[in-house]
């Protein structure tokens, strides 16, 4: 019987060539080297010397991209950075081929050991949301801050629109949905996201619309594209079913980090209703709902965003100093390993 796993990734080094990578106004890119991954890092210019550190993680199936919008208008309260997880944006494969979510949070922890930014304002989308609390959890020596916008974070009863997402998990339902979706344009699939993560599509500018096609144009041409999604979302499900220490709700409560957390009342992926069940886990945390919003709040409403993420910084500004200092939680290794997950759990080989 054939393999219903996508089809193996050729390595790094012999990817086809394709379109760069977008930047806009005031931002560069740089590609970061280290042990077993490479990642596309996106930055702004400080303001001033002298800012502390941010650093943005972004969702499924998004990039560094995600946060240009909200970037700029922080320019004068922090240094900021964001990175394409490994096989996201301009990131390639992990060597290993390990998408889960501690595979995901120690490719950030070895990017801020690397570079000595820490510790930083942390700030997490959707699966990113998920990998910066696990990093907050296991290495609190490196965060100041933690800001949440619709994290993944474990539910009981998850929302009948959110479940074809989750199906990406499934072994082969990738290749059959590729398949399937064989005709589509990027156009007509930039429509069907923009419809799923915007609480109101029609925020999206005409220049956002053409950016984010011909941003789905260059991930479609990339061989790795759905087997970083597919094995990222199997990510997601397998930690969603963890217990004990390495159960997501449970590392939320180790959480030293004063934590924003933002959740959008159109949120078709990440319920509304979990919103307080958050606010009671992080045990220093201020919550911001949008009822408007959907799962991008950071792009559709980046003012609001800002405007609380300032608020958090100020209230906590003569604590982020100290904020840094705590001995990283139980498991954490020095070599950038993070708790004591097993690797490679969703590397389906």
């Amino acid at each position: 019987m054939p393999s219903t796993e996508p089809p193996s990734v050729p390595p790094a080094n012999v990817l086809p060539k394709v379109a760069a990578i977008g930047a806009a106004d005031g931002e560069r890119l740089r590609s970061v080297h280290l042990p077993g991954i490479t990642l596309t890092v996106r930055s702004r210019r400080p303001a001033r010397e002298g800012l502390p550190p941010a650093l943005y993680v972004h969702g499924l199936g998004g990039s560094s991209q995600n946060w240009s919008v909200l970037m700029p208008l922080l320019d004068g309260v922090v240094h900021s950075e964001a990175l394409d997880l490994p096989g996201f944006g301009d990131s390639p494969p992990p060597d290993d081929g390990d998408y889960s979510i501690t595979g995901h949070a120690r490719a950030v922890v070895r990017h801020l050991d690397a570079s000595g930014r820490g510790p930083v304002h942390l700030i997490g989308n959707s699966l990113g949301g998920a990998v910066v609390t696990r990093v907050a959890a296991a290495r609190p020596d490196l965060v100041r801050t933690l800001t949440l916008v619709s994290p993944a974070l474990p539910e009981i009863r998850v929302q009948r629109s959110a479940v074809p997402t989750g199906l990406l998990a499934v072994p082969g339902v990738a290749a059959l949905f590729t398949r399937l979706t064989r005709e589509w344009t990027a156009e007509q699939r930039v429509r069907g996201v923009r419809a799923l993560c915007y609480g109101d599509p029609e925020r999206v500018s005409e220049e956002g619309f053409r950016n984010a096609v011909e941003e789905m144009e260059r991930r479609l041409q990339l061989p790795y594209f759905w087997d970083a999604m597919a094995r990222s979302a199997r990510g997601i499900v397998n930690a969603y079913t963890l217990g004990g220490q390495h159960a997501l709700w449970r590392q939320a409560e180790r959480v030293l980090a004063p934590t924003l957390l933002v959740y959008g009342g159109r949120d078709q992926l990440v319920s509304y209703r979990m919103a307080q069940r958050a606010a009671r886990a992080f045990r220093d945390s201020r919550l911001l709902t949008l009822p408007d919003a959907g799962h991008v709040a950071m792009m559709e409403y980046p003012e609001a965003v800002a405007t609380a993420f300032r608020e958090l910084l100020a209230d906590t500004a003569d604590n982020t100093d100290t904020v840094g200092t705590g001995k990283p939680a139980g498991g954490e290794r020095t070599d950038g390993a993070v708790d004591g997950e097993p690797a490679n759990q969703t590397t389906g080989g």
